[in-house]
């Protein structure tokens, strides 16, 4: 099979895992709904772990297949994606001003996250323990945030917020249970398929490009699979919703290290092949904490991220897949 036919084949693979991802949250959510589940309780299960469906299932896919530098370079290449280039793209649409809490609370949860990430894997394995902890540390996180927003309900003029309340107000309701489960069924279909997919023609692309696992799970998977966040953080940007913007994209990054990972390596213990610090993993890391630590810089006494912000923060997405292009 040819590049271009390969190439094509990704594509085709992205595109389900982007529809995929939201067929499953729209019929899950609505079906939540219909049951009377309340909004918050919906965005922090449904809506949270619908949007990271692409980044698990490719992840745990690859882990299976014994991938596991595609499966570790989806995560870290995702996050360094979310921060830099979606966050970026972002405010150069239009400031991104958000919650106080975002910067105070929810960017330090993130880079403490990170900083145990590279701590659990610094002996260049990621093992079933391991993900346990990360696993139960994601359920852990979610009650934390239905706290925060209770806490918040009962005290008028609480300043911090939970945006995934308002999230779910944007799906759509769909009324039919029918039409429910069928979203709900096609979604998990085209995002397992969509998942197959990318992993197979991505290993293929690998083999005839002569680049090495990580370097595809870094950029052409990562990306691939943040295009849900994309999406979501772009149209936000331009309907001003910039709260929504910045703690979907934080918290999407929190879900990706501790819910995909996590469950990646309680199927299937995640080895990293000739070593953390020798593969350069350790760099790569590196940028994904640097990274994720740039929104608290940018973000003045206002909690904006400028303009100028956004062109820092895209400037170091495109300089990044500068260096992983110049060591192939």
């Amino acid at each position: 099979m040819g590049l271009p036919l390969l190439i094509i084949l990704c594509l085709v693979g992205f595109l389900l895992l982007y529809f995929g991802a939201e067929w499953l949250v729209k019929g899950s959510s609505s079906f939540a709904r219909s049951l009377g589940v309340s909004p918050i309780i919906i965005g922090l299960t449904v809506v949270a772990f619908g949007t990271s469906a692409p980044e698990l299932v490719v992840s745990v896919i690859s882990s299976v297949k014994g991938k596991s530098m595609i499966a570790v370079g989806n995560v870290v290449g995702s996050n360094i994606c979310n921060i830099a280039l979606i966050l970026g793209l972002s405010a150069l649409l239009h400031p991104l001003t958000s919650d106080q809490c975002v910067k105070k609370r929810d960017i330090p949860i993130m880079l403490g996250i990170s900083l145990y990430l590279l701590v659990l894997t610094i002996d260049s394995y990621l093992g079933r323990l391991e993900g346990a902890t990360l696993f139960g540390g994601i359920i852990g996180y979610t009650l934390f945030n239905y706290y925060l927003y209770v806490k918040g309900k009962r005290a008028k003029g609480e300043k911090c917020e939970v945006p995934v309340a308002c999230e779910v107000e944007e799906i759509e309701y769909i009324a039919s249970r029918p039409k429910q489960i069928l979203l709900i069924v096609v979604g998990i279909i085209s995002v397992v398929g969509g998942a197959q997919v990318v992993v197979d023609s991505a290993v293929k692309i690998m083999k005839i490009l002569g680049v090495d696992e990580k370097f595809i799970g870094l950029t052409i998977v990562a990306f691939g699979t943040s295009l849900p966040e994309l999406a979501t953080s772009v149209v936000a940007a331009i309907r001003k919703e910039m709260d929504i913007s910045v703690g979907n994209v934080v918290g999407s990054n929190v879900f990706n290290i501790m819910s995909v990972l996590g469950a990646a390596s309680l199927i299937r213990p995640i080895p990293i092949p000739g070593g953390f610090f020798e593969s350069g993993m350790v760099i790569d890391y590196s940028v994904m904490f640097l990274t994720s630590a740039l929104p608290l810089a940018l973000m003045g006494k206002d909690y904006t991220i400028t303009r100028l912000g956004g062109g820092v923060l895209l400037g170091s997405y495109v300089g990044y897949i500068v260096y992983l292009i110049s060591k192939i």
